[in-house]
């Protein structure tokens, strides 16, 4: 590289260099200040370059033709650096003039050049690269020429073998749309950009979208009047205050941009692109169904995507026109999924919470069976024990002293027992069942005879029923000892004990054994019971 060439690079940060006092370099900084050049800078520039570049391709020369390797000369004019001219752009831009031919490293000859010429010409106009999305220049200025369009439609042709090569031609036909815009080319003839001899231009093969259906020309309307919201003052100081207008959004807006990009993409309605997935092409697709594979996550990002009529071949995420698109299907894919994981999470704590319900009622079920159980065995354990002391009647020993009063007297007088009628003492409750006898044998007066003694069944059929010992409480391991002391159908005197001992057991026993009410008679008698 010459010292020239050194002179004018300039380093990026990423790496890669904008050649400073090139086309690059002041397309780049009229794109940052919002300008573009006009139809006749434009033609100016490039017709004597068609001129140069007719003349280089003549002496055999092969060359990389791009923004980048062209700087301004004398005057202003643009000419070809060689030493750029020989070495593969590495900016997308600069790439994006490059013939699909030429994409693959190979410099190219005068048929690159002319696409070349017209992908340079196409970005001064429009500010935007050649390739996907792109529009037509009269989408972009309203009052270009159709000549100038026709143009740029045949120069761009994606197939070299449908695409002029008379570089002389071309400088001949943009030289007649603005005349004055520069000197004069060599003459040649113009029909060589519709057909030579071993070829003919087919227009449809241009990486320029095709025309619309010949819309009629739309006149424009009138701007309209401000809507009045209120007048401020009177006469000829009155102000009009107009209603605020809804807010618009702007040209930097990321969704604005988004939809520009995809009505600039679905301007072209032809099948031109092939996504290759698990090792085989599918499509091809127009650009309006490869956003709905790509939107439906039938295509991701990392797939290679390949540009049938430039020969492109790059993963989407790659491309420039269709990584926003992967980008915002990614965004849609992994909030879907979000959800997704959010709906599960909230699933499975319904499904815990639910299980949790169920075994806590599980669990009061379990409790209250239990507390069924041990009801259950404790009203059987009761009714054990009513009738172990209901079975223990045959077991119980029962001694009745029945006609104590008259026993003693026999006993005092050798055995003699008073006969005939008679009175007997009357005791009064409260006493034990010793104190009873002792009580009644004293205050006994021979001679007495009342109505005959009740028999020992009498008196234990009453005492021995053993009900009142169930509302005492007595465990059925708990040995009873009572003895009663019965006179006129109720017990005066009542001696209880119990093994082991427990005196609270015993008195409760006694008084619900002076409560009972036994056969009546006036003489004493002395029941003795026994519960095992």
């Amino acid at each position: 590289m010459s010292a020239q060439a050194q002179v004018i690079l300039t380093p990026l940060p990423v790496g890669m260099s904008i050649p400073a006092g090139t086309l690059r370099a002041e397309m780049d900084s009229r794109r940052a200040a919002g300008r573009r050049f006009d139809i006749r800078e434009a033609i100016g520039l490039v017709v004597p370059l068609c001129t140069q570049l007719h003349e280089l391709h003549a002496q055999g020369r092969t060359l990389f033709v791009h923004p980048s390797s062209l700087a301004y000369g004398a005057g202003g004019a643009l000419r070809l650096v060689e030493e750029l001219a020989h070495a593969a752009p590495l900016l997308p831009r600069d790439r994006a003039c490059l013939a699909p031919e030429e994409r693959k490293g190979t410099e190219g000859d005068a048929r690159a050049s002319v696409f070349a010429v017209g992908a340079i010409l196409y970005e001064l106009l429009t500010s935007s690269s050649v390739g996907p999305g792109m529009r037509r220049p009269a989408d972009v200025i309203p009052d270009i020429p159709p000549a100038l369009e026709t143009v740029l439609g045949k120069s761009l042709v994606a197939d070299p073998k449908h695409r002029p090569a008379d570089l002389a031609a071309l400088a001949q036909a943009l030289y007649q749309i603005v005349p004055s815009a520069s000197s004069m080319p060599p003459s040649a003839d113009t029909s060589h950009l519709d057909a030579d001899g071993d070829f003919e231009v087919d227009i449809n093969l241009s990486m320029m979208p095709p025309g619309g259906h010949g819309e009629e020309a739309r006149v424009p309307s009138a701007p309209s009047l401000p809507r009045i919201q209120a007048v401020s003052g009177d006469g000829p100081f009155a102000v009009a205050i107009p209603v605020a207008q809804p807010q618009r959004l702007h040209g930097n807006d990321p969704t604005r941009k988004l939809a520009d990009l995809k009505a600039a993409l679905e301007s072209d309605p032809r099948p031109r692109y092939v996504v290759i997935k698990d090792g085989m092409d599918h499509g091809p697709f127009s650009s309006v169904e490869l956003l709905q594979q790509i939107a439906s996550g039938s295509f991701t990002g990392e797939q290679v995507l390949r540009d049938t009529f430039s020969g492109e071949e790059r993963a989407i995420q790659d491309w420039e026109e269709f990584a926003p698109f992967a980008e915002q299907a990614k965004l849609n894919r992994d909030i879907v999924q979000e959800k997704r994981a959010l709906d599960a999470v909230v699933s499975a704590e319904k499904q815990g919470t639910q299980y949790k319900a169920l075994l806590g009622m599980a669990l009061m079920g379990v409790i209250l069976a239990a507390g069924a159980g041990w009801w259950y065995r404790e009203r059987s354990h009761k009714k054990e024990r009513e009738l172990a002391v209901q079975d223990a009647t045959g077991r119980i020993a029962i001694e009745v002293d029945a006609g104590l009063g008259s026993a003693k007297a026999a006993r005092a007088g050798g055995g003699a027992r008073p006969s005939g009628g008679g009175s007997y003492p009357t005791l009064g409750a409260g006493m034990s069942c010793e104190a009873a006898q002792a009580r009644y044998v004293e205050e006994y007066k021979l001679g007495n005879n009342g109505p005959p003694d009740l028999t020992a069944g009498a008196y234990g059929n009453v005492l021995n029923r053993g009900s009142y010992l169930n509302a005492c409480g007595v465990p059925s391991s708990m040995e009873v000892n009572v003895c009663a002391a019965v006179q006129n159908g109720r017990a005066v005197g009542v001696t209880v004990t119990t093994s082991p001992s427990n005196p609270g057991i015993a008195s409760c026993i006694a008084g619900q054994i002076r409560g009972i009410s036994f056969p009546s008679h006036p003489r004493l008698d002395v029941a003795r019971t026994t519960f095992k």
